[in-house]
């Protein structure tokens, strides 16, 4: 078996309308086309890969957050073509952001249900299969 390549991600989210005002709004994802499974949910297009939110049922639990944002929690990366506005639009709209600096390219902040996302502007560190 070979893994060809990432098709999509998966959140539970508390709140589907408040989520898409987030990845669709804020973070710009364009929705696409969802079946109807018989709950909530919406779908979005991020480069070749898809993210899929799903409503949580009654009594789930949201993510686990810690204060702010951290890098080294498990989280969903978007790659972004322009770090110091991006994070600009953020701080405007009342995100806490936490900005490793245009030299690294890595932005982290929280959706609306406290899952961990990072933004990055790719350098010359993109990560590569190690030598056989």
């Amino acid at each position: 078996m070979r893994v060809v390549g990432a098709h999509h991600m998966s959140l539970t989210v508390l709140e589907v309308e408040r989520s898409k005002a987030f990845y669709g709004g804020v973070l710009g994802l364009p929705e696409i086309d969802r079946p109807d499974f018989g709950f909530p949910g919406a779908w979005y297009q991020a480069g070749p890969v898809q993210l899929h939110l799903i409503q949580a049922p009654p009594g789930h639990e949201p993510a686990a957050t810690e204060a702010g944002p951290s890098p080294i929690e498990n989280h969903l990366a978007f790659e972004i073509d322009d770090y110091a506005a991006v994070q600009r639009d953020l701080e405007a709209q009342g995100h806490q952001v936490l900005g490793l600096g245009e030299n690294v390219g890595q932005l982290f902040v929280r959706d609306p249900d406290g899952h961990m996302v990072e933004l990055i502007q790719p350098g010359g560190q993109l990560g590569r299969p190690k030598p056989a």
